[in-house]
């Protein structure tokens, strides 16, 4: 089994994305306790961790590689979250006053300027379904609830929506990966 965590929480006054905004106090609290929950499960074991190369992946994964006794983690860029193009890390009043499009009438198919769209990102975790499945039993991965969830999509032939909190992809939550039957499910 593979298990992905989405990162703790970030500044969420800032656009995510591929963003460099890192974990806020809450978001710490939340990975410690995840990571403390996935150190005392009987049911999980954990031989290595991957994560997303933006900060706040990063700082999860040095969080839980530390409480794993993990000495190292490596990083992959498939592991992203949408990208946001020339909005990645603006503050959200900022988008709100320069980029009202973006602010609320985005669909599927909007493209972010210099970005992607959802379906992008979809499309980018669907051609990749092959390097998830490459992956050995025990990994973690860290990464982002736009990654995770167009996981739930993909392997529940779920046509692809603008529902984000869909599959309860909260923050540090952890998602078990069976990637022999081809399915997905919360466990933390």
């Amino acid at each position: 089994m593979l298990y992905l965590m989405r990162h703790g929480l970030d500044d969420e006054t800032y656009v995510g994305g591929w963003s460099d905004v890192g974990l806020v106090s809450k978001g710490i609290d939340q990975v410690i306790e995840s990571a403390n929950s996935l150190k005392n499960s009987d049911d999980i074991i954990i031989n290595n961790i991957v994560s997303s190369s933006v900060k706040r992946a990063e700082e999860t994964a040095q969080i839980v590689a530390q409480i794993m006794g993990i000495n190292s983690y490596s990083v992959s860029s498939t592991l992203k979250e949408q990208n946001k193009g020339d909005l990645n890390g603006m503050p959200i009043e900022e988008v709100n006053s320069l980029y009202p499009e973006y602010a609320s009438n985005v669909d599927i198919n909007t493209t972010y300027p210099n970005g992607e769209s959802l379906i992008d990102l979809y499309k980018r975790i669907k051609d990749n379904l092959e390097y998830f499945n490459s992956l050995a039993d025990g990994t973690l991965l860290i990464t982002h609830r736009g990654v995770i969830n167009m996981l739930y999509y993909i392997l529940n032939d779920i046509p692809l929506d603008m529902d984000k909190g869909k599959f309860a992809v909260t923050h540090a939550s952890i998602h078990e990966y069976d990637s022999k039957n081809k399915s997905i499910r919360k466990v933390l």
